[in-house]
């Protein structure tokens, strides 16, 4: 990949002018290594093109609600034939109800399901729901964990937020059951906001500990809190009824976004009975939360997700690309840790505490046409078949070779 010239340095250019800081958020390249692109042009199967033309295999996909690759057919057709009956309209089609019986179906712990649209607004509900039912007000979270951007969700030195946008917040430490008792002794705990795994930034992932699942979940029952997991990253890429059903562990409230509709703006939360009656009691809308075609995108992704074993091929492909990133590191003489599900993998460097070496990497992968993240875990989708762990393998390891030149091994 040569360096960004062209029509992306023109977007750039031109957003500056009409954009705050010319992009924000997660996807701003300025996070990423200097040779990426901000803008791309389109996406097909496991790769995405970039408006100057470059081509690279998707360990990002589209950071996560590209589950079965970009473009799926059936997801396509499904969306096409009901945006030609009505999207948009004055209530929900019949795809909601489909929808939520689908999914009550697949979830042993869901007795019912709300749509909205975005990951920020399914935890920030289940928090709503939570202390209308309990009455309550304080919500737990991880230290640094992210939900959303909902200020209650924010580290506390967020720009833009304020000290009382966090007086309800209380943190605790993932994998610390003892951490988890402080918090929760001054009482007044609506929920335990939780995630699958510890997939922060900047840091190795971490798999929850059994124990600490089920003691939270013990916790929860014990003061009468809603156990709430932010399944928004790893639902339906770890297990289609719930990232922590391997596990035993039920919540009472689940967020899910991303990969629900691959690709179309879709969210949920699910949640049990004990919580059905919070979940009446509250005023939740959004004018575009009811749209009909992400929910038929949503019905034909979950269909062929179930029907293909999708989660079994990401899997098996996950396996290969994180053995074969281990067995190139090692060859060129470097120390990495990859870590995270198959289907949502993660690379660090040893020693590499300010990421720079990592930075290096990803952007050399990206001149080799493979395309992911210095310091946010990546993602697999069902579409990345064994050409395209083999094409990503090159490029890989043709980073490493450049990194092993610059620097030497270790």
């Amino acid at each position: 990949m040569s360096t960004v010239v062209g029509t992306d340095q023109a977007l750039r250019a031109r957003a500056a002018r009409v954009v705050p800081g010319g992009m924000y958020g997660h996807m701003n390249a300025v996070f990423m290594p200097p040779n990426f692109p901000q803008f791309f042009a389109r996406g097909e199967g496991p790769r995405v093109w970039d408006v100057d033309g470059n081509e690279y295999v998707d360990f990002m996909c589209s950071w996560g609600p590209i589950l079965l690759g970009h473009r799926h057919p059936v997801v396509e057709e499904a969306v096409a034939g009901q945006l030609a009956e009505g999207d948009v309209l004055n209530g929900p089609s019949a795809r909601m109800v489909e929808l939520a019986e689908v999914l009550v179906d697949q979830v042993p712990h869901a007795d019912w399901a709300m749509f909205c649209k975005n990951g920020t607004d399914a935890t920030t509900l289940g928090l709503t729901v939570a202390r209308s039912a309990t009455g309550r007000r304080k919500v737990l979270v991880a230290r640094g964990s992210y939900h959303g951007i909902g200020g209650w969700s924010m580290a506390p030195t967020a720009r833009g937020t304020t000290e009382e946008d966090h007086l309800n917040t209380v943190f605790y430490e993932y994998n610390d059951l003892a951490s988890v008792e402080a918090a929760v002794a001054g009482g007044d705990i609506a929920a335990i906001a939780v995630t699958p795994i510890r997939h922060d930034v900047y840091r190795d992932l971490e798999p929850c500990a059994p124990e600490f699942a089920r003691g939270l979940r013990a916790i929860c029952d014990r003061i009468g809190a809603a156990l709430l997991l932010d399944d928004i990253r790893c639902g339906l890429r770890v297990d289609m009824a719930g990232s922590w059903e391997p596990l035993g562990v039920r919540p009472d409230l689940s967020a899910w976004s991303k990969s629900l509709a691959n690709g179309h703006p879709l969210a949920a939360l699910l949640g049990n009975d004990a919580f059905r009656d919070g979940a009446q009691k509250i005023f939740a809308t959004g004018s575009f939360w009811m749209a009909a075609s992400p929910m038929a995108g949503a019905l034909a992704t979950l269909r062929e997700l179930r029907e293909s074993d999708g989660i079994g091929a990401m899997r098996r492909a996950g396996e290969r690309f994180q053995a074969g990133l281990r067995e190139q590191a090692s060859a060129h003489g470097l120390v990495v840790n990859v870590t995270g599900p198959p289907q949502l993998p993660f690379l660090t460097f040893a020693g590499d505490t300010d990421f720079a070496r990592a930075t290096a990497w990803a952007g050399e992968c990206g001149r080799n046409g493979v395309y992911l993240h210095p310091t946010h875990n990546w993602f697999l989708g069902a579409a990345h078949d064994d050409e395209a762990i083999d094409r990503a393998l090159q490029g890989t390891d043709e980073a490493f070779r450049a990194i092993r030149e610059r620097d030497g091994g270790d």
